[in-house]
């Protein structure tokens, strides 16, 4: 997923003079493309990310399309005041791009570990979200990251999880992409990392249809509640927190419109305990497939009498 960011953004800015990078002292090897073919599109801002936004404000203001790249945990977590006020509050294209996200810096901890961003994000005017879940959507989403008239924030999760789409998808704005069909009970939406674990956990729930979510924001209403409304329940998985994240735009938009049982897997209200490798935090959190199964079947469990006869246990 990363190449597939770097191959675009280097494609891009070989198009178009107006494409920056800013980068806050990150990702050297990553840009080597860009600095080779155009080195005078390519500003390292030092370790000084706030002050970078404002940077990528002006010159957004003076006709250029910047790109500000940094770790998750800095952009946009760190930036969030200048991104509200710089970017969004002027409605500027900007592209913000977040590396990292989610407990992919296992190793180092909380102060590099970002299952917030999105939540942060969510309530600021303006602002959209992007989450691909593969090299594919990642090319899909910087080609609708760099046409907006306003500022995207691009959320980067583990990269190396394998691919999703076979082909690359048509991403529009608002809307799920589909990924697994089935007419069964559950419906399982997920975004970024999530989405290879939602297609393995579940094969444990017969004719389960599967979607991804590369935009969290804006989130079409109508079109999530019509394809949860198909199904007796929803699953929704993000490495993220439960709170504000994908989890809860999506039971906002079924309880607007066609209010449906949702069970929310994500990080729950708590820190990482302990350093680790990546694969031990997502089962600390309770990511892994084993732990995102027996999620689900208490859930199912749990749900009182259904609308239907068609049996949801696996």
């Amino acid at each position: 997923m990363r190449k597939a960011f770097s191959a675009a953004l280097a494609a891009a800015a070989g198009k178009d003079p107006r494409v920056l990078l800013l980068t806050g002292d990150h990702g050297y090897a990553l840009f080597d493309e860009v600095r080779r073919l155009r080195p005078d599109q390519y500003i390292n801002a030092g370790v000084a990310e706030q002050n970078m936004v404002g940077v990528a404000a002006g010159l957004a203001k003076a006709g250029y399309r910047p790109v500000v790249y940094g770790l998750s945990a800095f952009v946009p977590v760190r930036v969030l005041e200048q991104i509200k006020i710089d970017v969004c509050y002027e409605s500027l294209p900007v592209v913000f791009v977040g590396d990292g996200a989610g407990v992919v810096y296992s190793t180092l901890g909380a102060s590099h570990q970002s299952t917030e961003d999105v939540a942060a994000l969510r309530s600021l005017p303006g602002l959209s979200i992007l989450s691909p879940a593969d090299a594919a959507e990642m090319a899909a989403a910087m080609d609708l990251a760099l046409a907006a008239d306003g500022p995207v924030y691009l959320r980067m999760g583990k990269s190396d999880l394998g691919a999703v789409h076979t082909t690359t998808p048509t991403l529009q704005w608002g809307r799920m992409v589909p990924v697994q069909p089935g007419g069964g009970p559950l419906v399982w939406l997920a975004t970024g990392s999530m989405v290879p674990t939602a297609l393995t956990a579940a094969i444990e729930w017969a004719d389960s249809a599967v979607w991804s979510v590369p935009c969290i924001k804006p989130l079409d209403a109508g079109h999530v509640a019509a394809v949860c409304g198909r199904h007796e329940a929803v699953v929704v998985l993000e490495e993220h927190s439960v709170y504000g994240g994908l989890g809860s735009a999506v039971a906002e938009c079924t309880a607007a419109r066609h209010p449906t049982w949702v069970c929310r897997i994500g990080v729950r209200d708590r820190f990482s305990r302990c350093c680790g490798s990546y694969e031990y935090l997502m089962h600390e959190h309770r990511l892994d497939v084993e732990s995102v199964q027996a999620q689900v079947r208490d859930f199912v469990a749990a749900l009182p009498a259904r609308r239907s006869a068609r049996p949801l246990a696996a």
